[in-house]
């Protein structure tokens, strides 16, 4: 890039009066900063240099009245080139725009405008027109800023309208959103109220089945004494012992069977079978050991004198 004060001398001292010539600087870029230090320059010239864009903070030097960009490479102006709201001459001959951006229309005070050369929207050219004249440029400058004011009021209609079905679909799914929610508070009380009814349920289920419980100690009770009332209930047979008195019958049993065997032995002529001849020395062993006992002898001789 080449600096306007490679060509001679910096900024200031190209400034005539109110008017700034960068004109065949071979400029690749616009020195704002040094523009902006320039509020007594109303009129800048920067045709015939290589400018392909504009820096966004070249729409802060709202000083400027006459603007010429002529013979550039210019593709596209700033966005808010508008802020050039006292802009009233403006040259964009032979550059390489397009279209305009919709801030253009603020360009209140713009008198003059000159757009020929340009590869333009087709609509865009059919309003600007020739511009082979002032007056031709100055129609341009009115047209093409209702032009642009048709379009800004389009786009913020369009805008609007967006804004509009955003806020109907908002709207919409917060409905949704409210009914979602209605739908599940339903669901939770529904559910809620069934869970209640199965507790209620099983409470009177448990509460029934106790009252079961209590009634039937009352029967047994109740049958009691109607018995009593009756014929005399009988007594059960005592069992206490019985198992007792069973091994005592049997003992009982076992001893008259070996008193009979002895007696059979002693007294009937089996006395000479040998195992009755056993028995009667066994019998007669224990008769010498129980004579032993003064008691036992005093017995047993009371026995045999009888």
């Amino acid at each position: 890039m080449t600096k306007a004060g490679s060509k001679g001398g910096n900024l200031r001292d190209k400034l005539d009066g109110h008017e700034l010539d960068l004109s065949l600087s071979d400029l690749n870029e616009v020195p704002v900063k040094e523009l902006a230090a320039l509020p007594k320059a109303t009129i800048l010239d920067l045709s015939c240099n290589k400018l392909t864009a504009l820096p966004s903070d070249f729409c802060g030097l709202t000083h400027l009245v006459k603007l010429d960009l002529s013979k550039n490479k210019l593709r596209q102006l700033p966005a808010d080139f508008g802020r050039l709201v006292n802009l009233q001459h403006l040259d964009l001959l032979n550059n390489r725009l397009v279209t305009l951006p919709v801030s253009f229309a603020q360009l209140k005070s713009l008198k003059w405008l000159d757009l020929k050369d340009n590869p333009l929207d087709p609509v865009l050219a059919k309003v600007a027109g020739d511009c082979l004249d002032e007056k031709q440029c100055k129609q341009c400058a009115n047209k093409v800023l209702q032009h642009m004011k048709a379009v800004q009021v389009d786009q913020e209609r369009e805008r609007q309208r967006r804004l509009e079905i955003d806020r109907e679909a908002e709207k919409k799914w917060e409905a949704k959103q409210r009914a979602k929610e209605a739908q599940d508070r339903e669901l939770r009380k529904r559910e809620k109220a069934e869970e209640k009814e199965r507790r209620r349920k099983e409470y009177d289920a448990l509460k029934a089945a106790k009252r079961e419980q209590e009634k039937k100690p009352k029967k047994e009770t109740n049958q009691a004494p109607k018995s009593k009332s009756g014929s005399r209930a009988r007594k059960p047979p005592p069992r206490k012992h019985t198992r007792s008195w069973a091994v005592l019958r049997l003992l009982l049993l076992l001893l008259l069977c070996v008193a009979g065997g002895l007696v059979a032995c002693r007294v009937t002529e089996l006395q000479q079978q040998p195992l009755c001849t056993s028995v009667n020395a066994l019998y007669d062993s224990a008769l010498r050991g129980l004579r032993s006992h003064d008691i036992l002898r005093w017995v047993l001789q009371t026995d045999s004198q009888q």
